[in-house]
């Protein structure tokens, strides 16, 4: 009989699904059809370049955060961009980024070549050495290594050090056995189960003397994008986790304390993933929105071409990048270039322009003043009855 067996009786590398609220299946179908529509969504190259490292770089950072990383989502996209300079001091925070990037960069050579990645003991452990790579560690805490030591976290006494080898070796059989073979349509909703539950177990777990909740969140998001989970969208639960990281060390503390019962961190996570997944998608819709609004813009004034038709084009592509309206005396200061344009004009000039616009049907006149009417593109909205 294993120690662990008497300690933690709730490691019983099992799940059961049928006291899941209906609330839980109705979440991960919606989170499966997210990222059915996030896959292979058409932007422009530079545009989906942009947005790929905007999220690479939220959840980059919220799989250090959680862990005391101080950089700023701004210094991260810096540092993936090469521009970022950091002092001595706190280098090792780029550090910390450059390892998780690196282990999210070997899943996906991976898939990019053809293999799927592999889910054992022996990834965990190269996961955790990467996660780990280069860093100023504790004494007897080797990178890849499962520890040989005593190790809790705030209340929380992990297992046994000698029985940590078998408990890792059978999570990854467990989480490779048949019981998570997807059925047909539903890969993304079985590998989302399955990652929560392989990272509530590795930190129950804790094998390793350091980084066991960054080696947890890779290999959640391992089995995400291994199941057709599209990149930027895979990195989204580390991002919820550390938004709401009171609630996520509270989540992972009442696991335990409730006998094993995964169900409740199961439906936190789950939840956390749709509401990320709704804002990564509407982020997709507005970038589409504006290529879009920008096409039928330049279709709008394909058979005009004088000075005063390409000053109004310019008025209403620049105002389409505000938020909310803009007043008329303040029109000229939206961008350099209008501001060139209307300096040598009367408001007469303005006028004109702005009423020719709005004949047009490109820009509307509100309380606030003038913005784009960019919601005259957008096809088949509900109607809404006045309250």
């Amino acid at each position: 009989m294993w120690t662990f067996q008497k300690t933690h009786p709730w490691l019983t590398f099992s799940v059961d699904l049928r006291r899941a609220p209906s609330s839980l299946w109705i979440m991960l179908g919606e989170c499966q059809s997210k990222c059915e529509h996030i896959a292979g969504v058409p932007l422009r190259p530079d545009t989906a370049k942009k947005l790929h490292q905007l999220y690479l770089a939220k959840g980059v950072l919220a799989t250090t955060a959680i862990e005391g990383n101080t950089l700023s989502e701004e210094e991260v996209l810096r540092h993936l961009q090469g521009t970022l300079k950091l002092p001595p001091s706190r280098e090792y925070l780029a550090q910390e980024i450059d390892n998780i990037v690196s282990a999210c960069n070997l899943m996906l050579e991976d898939i990019t070549a053809g293999r799927a990645p592999t889910l054992s003991s022996g990834r965990v452990k190269e996961l955790n050495r990467i996660a780990l790579n280069k860093l100023k560690l504790d004494e007897g805490v080797v990178p890849g290594d499962i520890r040989k030591y005593a190790v809790g976290v705030a209340r929380y006494q992990a297992p046994p050090a000698e029985d940590c080898e078998y408990l890792l070796d059978r999570l990854c059989e467990w989480l490779n056995s048949e019981g998570f073979a997807s059925q047909p349509g539903r890969m993304i909703v079985f590998a989302i189960l399955k990652a929560v539950l392989a990272h509530l177990y590795l930190a129950w777990i804790h094998p390793f003397g350091d980084g066991n909740g960054r080696t947890a969140r890779l290999v959640e998001f391992q089995i995400l994008i291994a199941s057709g989970v599209p990149a930027p969208a895979a990195h989204l639960l580390s991002n919820h986790y550390n938004q709401t990281r009171t609630e996520y060390y509270r989540q992972l503390d009442q696991a335990s304390r409730a006998g094993g019962d995964t169900l409740p961190f199961i439906c936190y996570a789950v939840q956390g993933f749709l509401d990320q997944l709704r804002s990564q998608l509407q982020n997709i819709r507005d970038q589409q929105l504006d290529v879009a609004w920008r096409n039928y813009v330049h279709e709008a004034f394909s058979d005009k071409k004088s000075p005063s038709d390409a000053r109004r084009r310019h008025l209403v592509l620049d105002l389409s990048q505000i938020a909310g309206s803009v007043p008329f005396s303040k029109l000229p200061e939206v961008s350099p270039r209008l501001a060139a344009a209307y300096a040598r004009k009367t408001g007469k000039t303005l006028s004109r322009d702005v009423n020719a616009l709005v004949q047009m049907g490109l820009l509307v006149q509100e309380q606030g003043g003038l913005r784009a009417r960019k919601e005259f593109i957008l096809a088949f909205l509900p109607p809404k009855a006045d309250t």
